[in-house]
């Protein structure tokens, strides 16, 4: 995959521990439901219905994550353009990451994975980011509880998409 386009350096880096320096982490874990709503969490979160779920509106180029696919999030004058950079389907663990595109107002990628144990379906956000313009910068460290309550939003929206109540 080309990396041209992406406004950093490390693309596909979510998929490594430990995630680069010189950007703000994000590791949100939680339990969606039991083990048993795993292939249908998965394809709520492969279908970018999570993110649509969510009301910060998330608009794809195609229906299902894969690298390459572009994804707009955010309304009205907030559009936060991300590219899909990689994508897993395997039998216990699904998901994928995008990665920042020139006009977001961060710079990193953010990863949504759904994984299968014998405990339950657990849903992970993992990302690297920092600021790439100026109202982000503006936020300063206020940014990093928006990060935190978009994690939790995509938590919520999956779980209702589930009907798994918490």
């Amino acid at each position: 995959m080309t990396t041209s386009g992406f406004t950093y350096p490390d693309v596909g880096a979510t998929l490594r521990d430990p995630l680069p320096g010189g950007y703000r982490h994000l590791r949100y874990r939680t339990r969606v439901g039991p083990p048993g709503v795993f292939a249908r969490a998965a394809e709520v979160v492969l279908t970018f219905q999570m993110q649509q779920g969510t009301g910060t509106g998330a608009r794809a180029s195609a229906g299902r994550a894969a690298p390459g696919v572009r994804v707009i999030v955010g309304r009205g004058p907030v559009q936060a353009p991300c590219q899909v950079v990689w994508r897993a389907e395997e039998a216990d663990r699904a998901g994928f990451a995008y990665g920042t595109l020139r006009g977001h107002q961060a710079s990193g990628e953010e990863s949504f994975v759904v994984e299968r144990d014998a405990g339950g379906t657990w849903l992970t956000i993992r990302s690297f980011s920092r600021p790439a313009r100026l109202p982000m910068r503006a936020l300063g460290p206020a940014s990093k509880p928006l990060q935190h309550l978009y994690a939790r939003l995509c938590a919520l929206s999956l779980r209702r998409q589930l009907k798994v109540v918490r």
